[in-house]
């Protein structure tokens, strides 16, 4: 993966290129001092990620970001920054990291990973809708403000949702977090990929691996890669057995 490292502070640019260049898989291929320098190396460098600072002179971070979202084949954008006050903003220019400052190999290593995941199709349809679109790309992420910052799960990651009074909880292949989102509109965004087994939790279609009957007459699901089952309400038994039988 070719990266583009933009930061206004030389000791910052060179800390951040001493990490990646730790890490296998990954190749610093310039780097940018502000937003208007970072636009120009993105298209000579020709960069897949960007770990940008947000504030910086002449153009910042999240200016940048804008435009950079509206090119054919966008780069992830991973923004570094020592303040946490961005991350929404940063969600607006589909990010796909918020890094806290001082960041560490360990979380930088994640980021990374994850925007490896994106092919080009993927980065593409990350791009702001046109005007005149009708309908908006479906999510490749789900979006959670933790202490390290704002945090992007692969939709692909997750086994299951579950609501817990006003807030959810995402379970997925690193743990889990919480989500300021209700159910019902999970449901609707994602009923291709996730089903409702009970009045507060959804499963990923992808994860299902079987349902069973406990001694006490309770219906259970089993989700690959957890030791954990979940409870079935009586009335999504029916649908559930069915859709397994498509599986």
């Amino acid at each position: 993966m070719r990266v583009l490292i933009v930061d206004d502070e030389p000791l910052a640019r060179e800390r951040l290129k001493r990490m990646v260049d730790e890490l296998p898989d990954y190749q610093v291929v310039a780097t940018a001092e502000n937003g208007n320098d970072a636009i120009g190396q993105v298209e000579s460098a020709r960069p897949e990620v960007v770990l940008m600072d947000i504030r910086m002179p002449e153009m910042d971070g999240l200016q940048a970001a804008a435009k950079l979202v509206d090119q054919k084949h966008p780069p992830a954008v991973i923004f570094c920054t020592a303040y946490d006050e961005y991350a929404v903003e940063a969600f607006d220019v589909q990010a796909l990291g918020y890094l806290m400052k001082p960041v560490n190999k360990e979380e930088l290593g994640q980021a990374l990973a994850r925007a490896t995941k994106l092919n080009k199709a993927q980065l593409s349809a990350l791009g702001k809708p046109s005007k005149d679109q009708e309908e908006v790309p479906a999510r490749s992420h789900i979006s959670a403000r933790t202490h390290r910052g704002l945090e992007l799960i692969p939709i692909e990651d997750i086994f299951y949702f579950r609501a817990d009074q006003k807030y959810v909880t995402v379970h997925h292949h690193h743990g889990e977090v919480l989500i300021d989102e209700t159910l019902k509109d999970l449901e609707k965004e994602l009923e291709a990929r996730f089903y409702r087994i009970h009045r507060n939790c959804l499963v990923s279609v992808n994860h299902l691996e079987a349902m069973e009957r406990s001694t006490q007459g309770q219906h259970k699901v089993k989700i690959r890669g957890l030791d954990e089952s979940l409870d079935v309400s009586r009335r999504h038994v029916s649908g559930l057995r069915k859709l397994m039988q498509t599986l």
